[in-house]
């Protein structure tokens, strides 16, 4: 049902998901810790701009990553480097498109937390480090759950920052949302439908998996 260049486009979705992810976790946690705990003026505008993304029209954020990652854009200039039409620059652009998406839940989990049981890991002489990766990261773990799950499943669907970003470049650039796109545009609905259908299933099956999450692994604050 699925010929080779589906089966790419399938492959590079799985791809740029996961390294969005792991780029979002290491991004993100700190972003995330920074918000929850922090008495700054600026935390409204830090706020403000992680959920950008889910109010601005892909397109448009898309057009100024692309002209940021272009070779006469900032990036482009400081590096020497052209990320634009390449897969990294589609990890990027999904890293900022899906930010909100992985920031929010960890924010959400480590601000349920308080600062009561770091304030008693840190009386026995933990470190922040320590304290941090033994007492706050375990009771946060059903914010990552959330954040992993849904950063990858919001990225798999991106259509306008890819199109815009990556283009549709088979076997580099070409991911599952432009394949149906690409699908429809010469009649093939048959393919689009099963390519459509599919991931369907699995943001209705990444929904039910975060709802079981929240309901199964309350945080427990002691």
């Amino acid at each position: 049902m699925l010929n080779d260049l589906d089966l790419s486009a399938l492959w590079v979705t799985l791809r740029l998901a996961g390294m969005t992810v792991l780029v979002l976790l290491i991004v993100g946690t700190p972003i995330a810790w920074w918000l929850a705990h922090t008495r700054s003026r600026w935390r409204t505008v830090v706020e403000a701009v992680v959920a950008l993304p889910i109010v601005l029209p892909p397109t448009v954020l898309g057009f100024y990553i692309l002209v940021a990652l272009g070779p006469y854009g900032p990036i482009g200039r400081l590096t020497g480097v052209t990320f634009a039409f390449t897969f990294w620059g589609l990890v990027v652009a999904s890293a900022f498109y899906s930010m909100p998406f992985v920031v929010q839940p960890l924010h959400a989990a480590f601000e349920a937390i308080g600062r009561a049981p770091l304030e008693a890991a840190w009386s026995l002489r933990a470190s922040p480090f320590d304290a941090f990766v033994t007492v706050a990261s375990p009771m946060a773990l059903r914010g990552y759950i959330s954040g992993i799950v849904l950063g990858f499943a919001h990225t798999m669907g991106e259509f306008g920052v890819v199109l815009m970003v990556g283009g549709s470049i088979p076997g580099k650039t070409r991911v599952l949302s432009t394949t149906v796109f690409d699908h429809v545009e010469v009649m093939e609905y048959q393919q689009a439908h099963v390519l459509s259908a599919a991931m369907l299933i699995f943001s209705f099956l990444v929904l039910l998996g975060v709802y079981i999450v929240n309901r199964k692994f309350p945080i427990h604050v002691s």
